[in-house]
């Protein structure tokens, strides 16, 4: 019996993009998978259309929660605890999986002390085009590394509960990266399949967009999250904040360039 892999998926008002984001996972190449989709109260109708999905394939689960959670932490916890995998995988709902993801990213747990396995994933906008622009993580990420700044986008991430056990969010700014640190804490690795496995979708409303605003959330991860002291957390700070600022350059540069090819 091949190991199930239990597939995450929060959304609010996702009815525009869930569609896609749905047959994204259905078109897996590995079919040993349950996606379990929580509904936070969607004002539209997000809970019809994913109920359409359920009725076609048993392997998806809707979830409503009774109250508005205000954020993905509360959803993605519920679906967590009900999740009956040893792989523990996330996807937004409104981001998109390549057919192998799964299937390239499980054998990577075969060695011991590898908890968590990531990939590099390419950005498209609102209307599914894509900006020609591939974020390429590094091959391979310990905690300390880690602490220098979030490598592993979470609609790329997978970790195994046979090694870790059930690791949860907590109501905190950049709950993913502190999920990831978590795990990674432990001593394990994380490591990148180095292809190209995912979509993410770069909306105007998007939290993750605006890297100003999650400033302040890291600070607080390594103050009160980690635990790591003023002089380490400022040390740790300074290089978030460059990778940062160095990446936006890099960026804002290729523009500069590609505009000027075309």
């Amino acid at each position: 019996m091949k190991d199930k892999v239990s597939i995450i998926t929060p959304c609010y008002n996702s009815a525009r993009f869930i569609s896609k984001t749905i047959e994204s996972v259905l078109n897996q190449t590995y079919p040993y998978w349950e996606m379990i989709i929580v509904d936070d109260c969607s004002h539209d109708n997000t809970k019809e259309v994913v109920e359409q999905y359920c009725k076609l394939d048993s392997r998806i689960r809707l979830l409503c929660l009774e109250k508005n959670s205000g954020s993905a932490t509360i959803p993605r916890n519920k679906a967590i605890e009900e999740a009956e995998g040893r792989f523990i995988a996330f996807i937004d709902s409104d981001d998109l999986w390549k057919p192998e993801k799964l299937e390239r990213q499980l054998p990577f747990f075969n060695t011991s002390n590898i908890a968590v396995v990531y990939s590099n994933y390419e950005k498209i906008d609102e209307s599914g085009n894509r900006y020609g622009r591939v974020i390429l993580a590094p091959k391979s990420c310990t905690y300390h590394q880690l602490l220098c700044g979030n490598v592993i986008g979470c609609s790329t991430g997978v970790y195994d509960t046979l090694k870790t056990g059930k690791h949860f969010f907590v109501s905190e700014g950049h709950e993913d990266y502190i999920l990831w640190l978590s795990i990674l804490k432990k001593g394990y690795l994380a490591v990148n399949t180095q292809s190209c496995l995912a979509e993410y979708r770069i909306r105007k409303s998007s939290l993750s967009s605006n890297k100003i605003k999650v400033l302040p959330w890291v600070w607080n991860i390594y103050m009160n999250i980690e635990k790591l002291g003023y002089f380490r957390s400022a040390f740790y700070f300074i290089n978030y904040a460059f990778r940062g600022i160095f990446k936006y350059i890099k960026y804002s540069w290729g523009c500069v360039l590609k505009e000027k090819n075309s």
